[in-house]
């Protein structure tokens, strides 16, 4: 085969983003040039442009190659002819569905930089099931030429924030040839609209980086998350009134939005604008409005709601009072807790609470806080009454499974995964895996990130000129039979990534007992604005280098996606230690037990709907303090205990065989338990039947 149809075919299937949760076509891709797939972060059309073309023609001669390239194809070709569960099940009584799913940002793959932390991966995880399940959707979000940013450490542990330029002709994204004009502010804002094929799922993405427009303009899609507030703002007058405007243009007509987070809320007030140009009344426009919006709150922390000066928002939506026939006052009324208290500013998320007919928290104890938080908007009696319910998250399985786990389980348990329903759960026959089975992959898969580990120690030790020694040093890190912890997520404050250090002296001892080694890896990015945050990575620098944690405790920089995906597989215990209630959901401790992996987490987030009592470990209660520093004292004993008196005899109470029977069985029951209802399909299952068609 010659490259030129080689190179046609793959770009084929490069351009269907199926293959970020497809093991055959990312093995195709990585069988192309192992150094290369790696350099390029994992991206398909990047990889071919950097390949020589006398490999590109080994390639083409190469039999085991084209036999690979022949099973991707084949894999792609049997997911689309799957009948899907919505076909299935739904389709017949509800043909003209249709959900836009509006968010600020898509964690699709750790190639595409447009997601920062948790709620892009969630939404990532959502459209992938939602094109498994074949459920009749589309994205909408924006397209950011510095994706978030990269993230490097100095000696100090101090942040380095650099902002890439992404070229998006290296990306697996498509130009519609359409263009919105989006009103900003009494002036018209152009941006272009992209199209990323997510499996059977249309993610449509605004891009107003368009040469000879004004800096202003420009700037809206430069960054996530990046500026004043004033910037964001603006981003999300774009977000959600061109998102709807794109809609439009592309000729998608939904009969379901659904806001993830109040960032896209202005997508309501724009429907409202169109349907009142048609004569319609602002009332009947709300109420149809109202009927037809699915919001989704995130966080129950104050400052993760966005809020606006009344002036500012009446200032960049002009046209759109203009149209509703409202003041700046009366507007922000629409986004207040208590209307006609003008020193209240104008909220995002009160605005998607009030033109939404069904609203939920992200779990169930995040439910329960939102309506205690929100009580204010509703005209009710009781926090009771409060109309905000739940959808606990999940996770998309396959998107997060490791190779190798993904091969026994083909073995032992057989998932269907083409036609896999919300309402299936494969994993309860992970009962019949036996114990030897599940030590050697948890054996391969530490080993694997040790390895993995110390590659990216080393090359930050490169990168900061630290000389011969220090990267010889980080080669030598870790053990891969000790019990290894993990701890990645976004640096936020009251996550408390180094919590565990408040109890240095008991934490060395257990680290560094001669017969039972236990070592932690870290990873985690904090906003570029948040000191705070960014302090957190600073002091685990600091401490990783100290005599009792040295060679013990890692910290990785730049946490992505593969990064998310070599730790939750293969860390034996997932450390969640956030101030509670502060964590709404949290997912990443939904993917160790995918991997015989297991969890030791504060009561907080999914954690007390998850945990059973015999797969996992709570730290401490539920018992909380008004003082912080006591609440992190009380916190860190608990946890420290926890390791001293369970976690750590339990991995070195070994048998005859070598194997520790006990964890292993603690292991397998969290495989049977956590997997079957934390998982995005369920989820998206439970938005179809209880928001999308109610």
């Amino acid at each position: 085969m010659t490259p030129k149809a080689l190179i046609k075919r793959i770009k084929a299937l490069s351009l269907d983003l199926r293959w970020t949760w497809c093991p055959t076509t990312q093995a195709l891709f990585a069988a192309i040039d192992p150094l290369q797939w790696e350099a390029t972060n994992h991206a398909p059309l990047e990889l071919l442009k950097r390949v020589p073309e006398a490999r590109l023609e080994a390639c083409g001669s190469d039999v085991k190659f084209l036999k690979l390239l022949a099973a991707a194809e084949k894999a792609r070709a049997s997911y689309y002819s799957a009948k899907t569960w919505f076909e299935r099940k739904l389709a017949a009584k509800n043909p003209k569905l249709k959900v836009a799913y509006f968010c600020s940002e898509f964690a699709i793959h750790e190639s595409l930089q447009q997601y920062s932390g948790g709620l892009g991966v969630l939404a990532g995880d959502h459209v992938k099931s939602a094109s498994d399940l074949g459920v009749p959707f589309v994205g909408v979000g924006l397209l950011y030429r510095h994706g978030y940013y990269i993230q490097e450490l100095r000696d100090d542990g101090s942040t380095r924030v650099l902002y890439p330029k992404v070229e998006f002709g290296d990306l697996p994204i498509v130009d519609t040839g359409k263009e919105i004009q989006c009103p900003l502010g009494g002036k018209l804002v152009r941006a272009k609209i992209w199209k990323q094929q997510v499996g059977r799922v249309s993610l449509y993405l605004l891009d107003a980086d368009i040469e000879g427009e004004p800096k202003a303009h420009r700037q809206l899609t430069e960054g996530l998350y990046k500026g004043a507030p004033d910037l964001r703002l603006r981003q999300q007058v774009l977000l959600g009134v061109g998102g709807v405007m794109a809609l439009a243009a592309v000729r998608v007509k939904p009969t379901v939005i659904h806001l993830n987070e109040g960032h896209a809320a202005f997508a309501s007030i724009e429907r409202m604008r169109v349907m009142m140009s048609k004569r319609k009344s602002f009332d009947a426009a709300l109420a149809a409005v109202k009927s037809s919006t699915v919001f989704t709150t995130h966080t129950p922390v104050p400052a993760g709601h966005d809020r606006y000066g009344a002036k500012d928002v009446a200032k960049y939506m002009s046209s759109h009072l203009n149209t509703l026939g409202l003041t700046a006052e009366q507007f922000a009324d629409m986004a207040r807790e208590v209307p006609g208290d003008r020193q209240e500013p104008f909220c995002m998320t009160v605005l998607g609470l009030n033109t939404a007919h069904k609203v939920n928290g992200v779990a169930e104890l995040h439910g329960q806080i939102s309506r205690e938080m929100w009580e204010r908007v509703y005209d009710v009696d009781s926090v009771d009454e409060v109309p905000i319910g739940h959808v606990t998250n999940g996770v998309h399985a396959r998107t997060w499974l490791a190779p190798e786990a993904d091969a026994m389980y083909a073995k032992y348990i057989k998932p269907k995964w083409n036609t896999m329903g919300p309402d299936d759960d494969p994993w309860r026959a992970a009962s019949k895996i036996p114990l030897e089975e599940l030590w050697a992959l948890r054996t391969t898969l530490r080993s694997k990130l040790v390895h993995f580990t110390r590659s990216r120690l080393a090359r930050q030790a490169e990168r900061r000129g630290e000389g011969a020694a220090a990267v010889a040093e980080a080669w030598g890190m870790l053990d891969e039979n000790a019990l290894t912890l993990g701890f990645a997520r976004r640096f936020a404050t009251y996550k408390r990534a180094p919590l565990i250090f408040k109890e240095a002296k008991r934490l060395a001892a257990i680290m560094n007992h001669k017969d039972r080694p236990v070592q932690i890896i870290f990873a985690g990015k904090a906003h570029p604005r948040d000191d705070g945050g960014q302090e957190l990575a600073k002091i685990i620098h600091e401490q990783a280098r100290k005599a009792g944690f040295r060679g013990r405790v890692a910290l990785i920089e730049e946490y992505d996606m593969q990064v998310g995906r070599m730790l939750t597989s293969g860390c034996d215990v997932w450390l969640n230690n956030p101030i509670r209630p502060n964590e709404a959901s949290g997912t990443s401790g939904m993917k160790p037990p995918l991997h015989g992996g297991l969890n030791a987490s504060i009561l907080d987030g999914w954690w007390p709907e998850g945990y059973n009592g015999k797969n996992g470990w709570v730290i401490g209660d539920e018992t909380e303090f008004k003082s912080r520093s006591r609440q992190d004292s009380y916190d860190a004993k608990a946890l420290v205990q926890v390791l001293e008196e369970e976690l750590v005899p339990l991995f070195y109470k070994r048998g005859k065989n070598g194997l520790p029977k006990a964890w292993l069985e603690m292991a397998r029951r969290s495989l049977v338990s956590v997997p079957g209802q934390f998982n995005t399909h369920r989820m998206v299952g439970d938005y179809v039947r209880n928001a999308y068609l109610a």
